[in-house]
């Protein structure tokens, strides 16, 4: 690659600022690379020409066999607790954080890459990614943010010509992430696993610095780091529950302190509603089921929490009163947000009781659970009621003997008249569409194995636009068939 390649300015500040907490680190070569998926718009908020980066210097780019100018790649080191059991080193073993740039918002982000090879952290892995994760992710991060809920994103999926194994030989892939940052609670953890006092006040200043710099002036900086943390997990959570998200791996080192949705691994949406849906293939217990996502934020903040005690007073027990006080505070703050993501959904305003509101939200919710309601469609539904038109006969949620009858003369009786606004906040919190497990089985399985980009395409043309109903775009909106549902998993990427 010729040396003025230069689609970005990069301006390093991990590196330059924290430089014990990674390791320079290059990327492994592409043998034959194709780019499959260049995320034009991300490209241009960026500030990078997206066809420059369509050009053989940008797939070599994304494919890890030249870097552009600038970049000084990095591998990332943190710990983390899976699924409860604490590993005190696992780092980036399958991605590089090539560098940073300043958007044309003025916003600092990361570009790295995932699945471009060994690194220290790799352990016993390969580092490589296979191209069905690397679209999973580009996909499901593309409809968080149709969405409107913060989320890390995919710039571009770059086939790289070469086989990876796993179950079965896979062909494989390099996906290029965009993030606010890859600061994360496991990097404090790695931190504080290995006593590193100096580090950890480094690190603290940098996240203050990054995400918090209001803070920097006040009388007790990293208590209320811990706060503003746990703030943006509690609003964040609140929107994932709004539209049936689950994360499926909510790690510590999966848990990014910037407040942005990270690792689109084993995640799927809801269809029929239970709180206890889970499709990841590794989480047999339930640990990280759909009701348990608040809880598990509130678990991964104490860990966060513990880090912090030496920063936050030189009285421990003290420190840790103060630190309680905050992840105690948690479940009535994201209950706040959940309330305010309800209210939404259901058409209501803000004047009614808090209380009753909530009781109504967890009505309806044991509705839709005891009739075994598709998510998705049954607020939807409420959509079309709400705007007095009329609802299909054979609709599920309308069905003969369904308590949703009794449920929705309470609804109505509680906001008789719904305002353009309310209707407006219904139509912006209820999807017409979310990417349908089978739908996203079905794009990758033809990327996958017969190489064609088509259905994947013409689905994440329609997540794009999540809450307009396009009749081009119907096939979309139907639930999978119940066995399919019923016997649905998904994978972690390595």
């Amino acid at each position: 690659m010729p040396a003025a390649f230069h689609p970005f300015t990069f301006d390093n500040s991990y590196v330059r600022d924290l430089e014990t907490l990674c390791v320079r680190w290059q990327p492994s070569p592409s043998p034959r690379p194709q780019l499959l998926r260049l995320n034009a718009d991300l490209a241009q908020t960026l500030g990078a020409d997206p066809a420059a980066l369509s050009s053989p210097e940008g797939v070599a780019l994304f494919a890890g066999n030249a870097l552009p100018e600038g970049a000084d790649p990095v591998a990332q080191a943190y710990a983390g607790h899976q699924f409860g059991g604490f590993s005190p080193q696992l780092g980036d073993g399958r991605a590089l954080l090539l560098g940073e740039v300043i958007n044309r918002h003025g916003q600092r982000r990361d570009i790295a890459f995932k699945g471009s090879g060994q690194t220290p952290f790799s352990r016993r892995g390969d580092g490589k990614c296979a191209l069905g994760p690397a679209l999973r992710e580009y996909l499901i991060g593309e409809t968080m943010h149709a969405l409107g809920i913060p989320t890390t994103r995919a710039l571009a999926v770059v086939a790289t010509g070469e086989m990876v194994r796993r179950e079965r030989a896979l062909p494989g892939a390099i996906l290029t992430r965009v993030a606010a940052s890859h600061v994360r609670v496991g990097t404090f953890e790695f931190v504080a696993a290995h006593r590193h006092t100096d580090d950890l006040k480094r690190l603290a200043d940098y996240v203050i610095a990054r995400h918090d710099p209001d803070l920097a002036e006040h009388p007790h900086p990293y208590l209320a780091l811990l706060e503003a943390v746990a703030k943006r997990q509690a609003a964040l959570v609140a929107r994932w529950l709004g539209v049936g998200f689950i994360h499926g791996v909510m790690n510590t080192d999966n848990m990014a302190l910037s407040g942005e949705t990270i690792d689109y691994g084993p995640c799927a949406f809801l269809e029929s509603y239970h709180p206890r849906t889970v499709f990841s293939s590794i989480d047999a217990q339930g640990r990280y089921a759909y009701g348990r996502q608040a809880a598990m934020a509130q678990w991964n903040l104490a860990r966060f929490a513990e880090t912090l005690l030496p920063l936050i007073d030189t009285d421990m027990e003290k420190a840790i009163a103060d630190a309680t006080a905050v992840i105690d505070a948690f479940p009535e703050i994201h209950q706040q947000h959940w309330l305010t993501v309800m209210r939404a959904k259901l058409g209501l305003d803000d004047r009614g009781d808090p209380a009753a509101d909530h009781q109504l939200a967890d009505d309806f919710l044991t509705c839709l659970q005891r009739g075994r309601r598709d998510f998705t469609l049954s607020f939807r539904t409420l959509n079309t009621l709400a705007a007095g038109e009329l609802v299909a006969p054979d609709n599920p949620l309308l069905a003969v003997g369904s308590d949703f009858h009794d449920w929705q003369h309470r609804w109505q009786a509680r906001q008789p008249e719904r305002n353009p606004a309310l209707l407006d906040a219904m139509n912006h919190a209820n999807p017409w569409l979310i990417p349908r497990n089978h739908q996203v089985e079905i794009a990758l399985e033809a990327a996958v194995d017969r190489n064609d980009m088509a259905p994947f395409e013409h689905l994440l043309k329609a997540i794009q636009s999540p809450f307009d109903a396009n009749p081009q775009h119907l096939p979309y909106t139907e639930p999978a068939p119940a066995d399919v549902t019923a016997s649905y998993q998904t994978f972690c990427g390595t």
